[in-house]
């Protein structure tokens, strides 16, 4: 007997749903599975993490942002159809309407598998102005195209309204293309994902490299020339003159074709899943990437993080459970990294209210340290930021800001949180040292042992 051809169809060809749909290819032949995929953009498998580095000149070529071409994936037995919008996904007839872009045409194409991939948008305000031409999110591809086409036009002065990730990448991106920035942001200090005192350090090496920024601004308006492009963005601070603006709110999950369907949204509009990727209430239907939500191993809480580590994974779990094998994501401890310019930022587990949120009772230490032994040529300073419970001593958080070789140590504290270890037990880690790498004593390390007594 042949065997059946189950239909797969995946909504977003970015990180997750097309990792979903080439581990479901591997596992399974063209014999066993038809694979459609639908996208609203004109590219597939690329690193949205890259767009501010190709806007601002480090990343020369924007098909170096690919890493799988739409051809690619055809050749591999996936029907990708990209500039095809799904507006509607009908879950009792096990089918979706889409719609192409370019030509209008819509059809409705049946499924046994769904997979939901759909991403996040940035946020923009509701406010005069901020939908005009000129003021840019970045998201996509054709996001960092657009932008990139306004800047080709007599662009001076670029104002970025939001302190967070998006927002320093996007302000060291206009730095690096000679324009004045000026970052207005609600919070005292930029990167509210970090404690404020972590923050003012970020805000002071900013300051240093010719960034203005505004802290305690709420946005309230683009003021427009005649052209009906920026010229302004007015601020409860005061009005910052801009010929561009970037939007650095951060994002928020794309899930009201699955709201409408009817499928489980968590309390930050992401949908919810099991640690098998699958939506629950419904045979057949999974979610990853930025339009679900996350657990939290360490507070126990599920949150929105949109980040490609975590929808890549998602897409291997979803195609390995499809393909017949047997997979989960257990969660996530709240890991991310940045820079502006020469400054490198980490943060991993909780910060202090979060902690507070919790009812936790924990303590903290802060230390100064270096990226190699002092002596050796190139150590580079830095502030490590370590938060734990009292009385068990376990690791809570940590943050680093600081110069080259920073950032990347805070892998050290996620793996020690996944691990669920003390701050004893980070003392005693057998970590690689040599003058050219680190100083005796890892900046980690450090902290911890400055920690330790204070939480035993």
């Amino acid at each position: 007997m042949a065997a059946v051809t189950e239909h797969l169809v995946v909504i977003g060809a970015d990180a997750a749903g097309m990792s979903a749909a080439s581990q479901a290819r591997r596992r399974r032949g063209t014999d066993q599975l038809r694979i459609t995929a639908f996208d609203r953009g004109g590219f597939s498998s690329y690193s949205a993490c890259g767009i501010p580095y190709w806007v601002g000149g480090e990343v020369a070529e924007r098909d170096a942002l690919i890493a799988r071409t739409p051809q690619e994936h055809r050749r591999r037995g996936i029907d990708l159809r990209l500039r095809t919008e799904v507006t509607e996904i009908d879950l009792d007839r096990r089918r979706v309407r889409s719609r192409d872009l370019d030509g209008g045409a819509e059809q409705w194409t049946g499924f046994d598998q769904l997979v939901v991939a759909t991403g996040a948008v940035p946020r923009r305000p509701a406010l005069p102005g901020f939908d005009a031409p000129g003021v840019h999110g970045v998201q996509t591809l054709d996001d960092g195209g657009a932008l990139l086409a306004t800047l080709e036009r007599d662009c001076h002065r670029a104002v970025v309204v939001g302190g967070g990730y998006i927002g320093m990448e996007m302000a060291e991106a206009m730095v690096r293309r000679g324009l004045r920035v000026t970052v207005v942001h609600r919070s005292a200090e930029p990167m509210a994902t970090l404690d404020p005192d972590m923050g003012r350090l970020v805000r002071t090496a900013m300051e240093g490299i010719g960034i203005e920024v505004v802290p305690g601004a709420e946005a309230l308006a683009v003021r427009l020339g005649p052209d009906g492009r920026p010229r302004a963005v007015v601020s409860t601070a005061g009005e910052h003159p801009a010929d561009v603006v970037v939007l650095g709110l951060g994002v928020r999950p794309r899930t009201g074709l699955a709201e409408a369907a009817g499928l489980p949204l968590g309390a930050s509009g992401g949908l919810r899943t099991t640690p098998e990727q699958r939506v629950p209430g419904v045979d057949g239907i999974w979610a990853g990437g930025d339009c679900v939500e996350v657990l939290n191993t360490v507070s126990g809480q599920y949150q929105h993080i949109a980040l490609g580590t975590h929808a890549n994974k998602h897409g291997l779990v979803i195609g390995t459970n499809i393909g017949g094998g047997r997979a989960s994501f257990p969660g996530v401890v709240g890991t991310a990294v940045s820079k502006v310019c020469s400054v490198e930022i980490a943060r991993t587990g909780l910060r202090e209210r979060e902690a507070d949120a919790l009812g936790l009772d924990w303590e903290a230490a802060v230390i100064e340290s270096t990226s190699r032994a002092g002596y050796y040529p190139g150590a580079a300073p830095m502030t490590v930021k370590m938060l734990a419970e009292r009385g068990s001593g376990r690791l809570l958080g940590v943050q680093i800001v600081g110069r080259e070789g920073a950032a990347k140590r805070v892998d050290v504290a996620a793996v020690a949180l996944t691990a669920g270890l003390t701050v004893d037990q980070v003392v005693s880690l057998d970590l690689g040292y040599a003058p050219p790498f680190a100083p005796v004593w890892d900046p980690v390390q450090v902290a911890a042992r400055r920690l330790a007594p204070l939480v035993r």
